[in-house]
């Protein structure tokens, strides 16, 4: 009997199959994708005027590699959540492991090379996971208080060091703030399939030119930085889901009492997940010091921590999922940073598209109040694109904030957590 069947068994009532947070397949996602590309491309050819150029700008190649280039941060920092939390230990302290990221990484790539700066700052988001795992597993310490005393720790310990060790280089562009500049790590253009693309998507062609728009960003300029994070989510996948080592983690997660009962130890596997956790969330950090910017900043991290976990949570904890959530706020946020107000008004005419279409689903389920909520949102939405002609540049900014209140608001009713997370467990009881 392995460990997922017996926590099958104990978690379920007799006679019952087993309830499982919804799933959707490959090609779910793919007919989403398609019906959100067929979407825009309508509008964008209705709309026309002043604002058909927001709409370009929407799937532009430079905004796609922009939304990338935003998204593996969150996206890294959210597979970190997952790993820790499938094996239920929450990680509040992804945050405060993705600054130790940005510091070590900055400080190593300076002194050496990128390279060298990316396994530092991995590193360091490890070091940020072990104390978490201590706390939070040896000693029992409640796991939401453990996570934000290493979101301080963190800051207050780059921001002592960052005085110490980068404001004597002043003369090269050190600061109390900020460190010097950092080489550039690789990045990559699949030749002439770019071009080709480029040359589509500049003729704006119905759906056709959104389409290269899309997969011009995908291979235009692309970071080995970005290329290594889509490998760790394939990775996740194949360990937490096809080996021997991810059914034990996740059995730790479910029910580890019946786990430990088989021979499992809970300790060391959860241990491994919190450590990874943090690497990963580190390596979150040294994306957006060495790739985003060339140097350390304070405060860059930006809060992509806690975004991370509600990608995750989106994500349902699956890897899928989270980087269809990861990819959507890293999408706002690259829009509101690229093009500001004209291009964030052009996309609530899409979103009430989307609201409105969610509505009809939820009132053709017989789900009324979420129906009729989806629908007066939608309606509120279309009034504002109606009557104004640009989004206030002060909201601007809140726009991926705003999209993840959004989305978990939507989210909220189909999630299903491992049902052992944040709760205690104590070498033994399963003997």
């Amino acid at each position: 009997m392995s460990a997922t069947a017996t926590v099958t068994k104990d978690s379920t009532t007799p006679g019952k199959a087993p309830k499982r947070g919804s799933r959707m397949s490959v090609a779910t996602v793919l007919l989403i994708i398609a019906g959100a590309l067929v979407a825009l491309s309508v509008l964008r050819a209705l709309v026309g005027g002043g604002q058909e150029s927001a709409f370009e700008n929407i799937t532009s190649s430079g905004q796609i590699g922009a939304a990338l280039s935003m998204a593996v941060p969150i996206g890294l920092a959210g597979l970190g959540g997952l790993w820790a939390e499938r094996a239920g230990v929450v990680n509040i302290g992804l945050e405060g492991m993705m600054i130790l990221g940005t510091f070590f990484g900055a400080w190593a790539g300076y002194q050496t090379n990128p390279w060298v700066g990316v396994l530092a700052g991995v590193l360091g988001g490890a070091v940020g996971g072990l104390v978490h795992a201590i706390a939070t597993v040896t000693f029992g310490v409640d796991h939401i208080i453990s996570g934000v005393a290493i979101n301080i720790l963190a800051l207050g310990a780059t921001t002592y060091l960052a005085k110490r060790w980068f404001e004597p280089l002043s003369d090269i562009g050190g600061s109390p703030k900020q460190s010097p500049q950092v080489d550039d790590i690789q990045s990559f253009t699949v030749p002439g399939l770019s071009d080709g693309l480029a040359t589509v998507e500049n003729h704006h062609w119905f759906l056709v030119s959104d389409l290269a728009g899309l997969l011009g960003g995908l291979v235009t300029d692309i970071s080995a930085l970005t290329i290594v994070a889509i490998l760790l989510f394939a990775g996740t996948f194949f360990v937490l889901w096809k080996t021997s080592f991810g059914l034990r983690l996740r059995s730790c997660g479910e029910n580890p009492t019946a786990a430990e009962s088989l021979g499992v130890n809970v300790y060391l596997y959860k241990y491994a997940a919190v450590v990874i956790s943090g690497g990963l969330a580190g390596l979150g950090g040294v994306f957006l010091a060495l790739v985003r910017s060339h140097i350390y900043n304070e405060g860059q991290t930006g809060g992509r921590g806690y975004i991370g976990l509600a990608a995750m949570l989106f994500g349902n904890w699956r890897p899928g999922g989270l980087a269809m959530g990861a990819g959507l706020f890293g999408y706002s946020d690259a829009l509101q940073l690229r093009n500001g107000g004209a291009t964030v008004h052009a996309l609530l005419l899409l979103v009430a598209l989307g609201l409105a279409l969610l509505a009809a689903w939820r009132l053709s389920r017989k789900k009324y109040v979420a129906g009729a909520v989806c629908g007066g949102a939608a309606v509120l939405l279309v009034l504002w694109y109606a009557l104004t002609e640009t989004v206030a540049n002060d909201l601007v900014p809140a726009t991926p904030y705003i999209v993840t209140l959004l989305v978990m608001g939507l989210a909220a009713q189909r999630l299903r957590m491992p049902k052992a997370n944040n709760k205690p467990y104590r070498k033994g009881q399963g003997t």
